[in-house]
């Protein structure tokens, strides 16, 4: 027998289906080759997971438009096709059926919760920012030093924020003055 030492144990009478076992062609059963693949026919888009800065990659899977199926993209460097439980889980962001679709406001004192357009929310959450930078503004700091700051809001960012999301914050929050801002994921 010539070959390497693994074929001519697979030829061995008794040995060699033993040594198939769970392998090659005999790992799947006739019922799972006439079923084909989970994703067969879906269209496959490169992505990058929307949690935390470490920019795994993914693999969407859609039909028609409809978001099928998540998977951690197996040619990323950085995930090697695996994903956290989070990332696994991204599917849902969108899927998710108690995602609310709508702005809920509740006013201070109320104990429910109503529906709002999305450009007023919009604009009262302007104002509060407009109105809490110029309450907490400081020109000098207590030592006399020109600080141009405020200390009236932060902002503390999320892992469902992904690095562009972040920066932008980060950028806009310290052009109003902020000075705390941080984020909760940490690489």
């Amino acid at each position: 027998m010539s070959g390497n030492p693994w074929q001519r144990i697979r030829k061995t009478p008794g040995v060699g289906r033993i040594a198939d076992w769970g392998l090659g062609p005999r790992a799947a059963s006739r019922k799972t080759k006439k079923v084909g693949a989970r994703i067969a026919g879906l269209k496959a888009t490169e992505s990058v997971c929307p949690y935390c800065a470490v920019g795994c990659g993914q693999v969407v899977y859609t039909r028609g438009g409809e978001l099928v199926d998540i998977e951690g993209n197996p040619n990323s460097p950085i995930n090697q096709g695996t994903l956290c439980p989070k990332g696994a889980a991204s599917r849902q962001l969108v899927q998710q059926p108690g995602r609310l679709m709508k702005v809920k406001y509740r006013a201070p004192h109320a104990t429910d919760w109503q529906e709002i357009e999305l450009e007023t929310a919009m604009d009262m959450i302007a104002e509060r920012v407009i109105a809490a930078r110029e309450d907490g503004w400081q020109d000098v700091n207590d030592e006399g030093w020109r600080v141009d700051r405020t200390l009236g809001f932060a902002h503390l960012g999320g892992a469902t924020l992904d690095n562009e999301e972040n920066y932008l914050i980060k950028k806009a929050f310290t052009a109003m003055g902020a000075v705390q801002i941080e984020n909760q994921a940490r690489i």
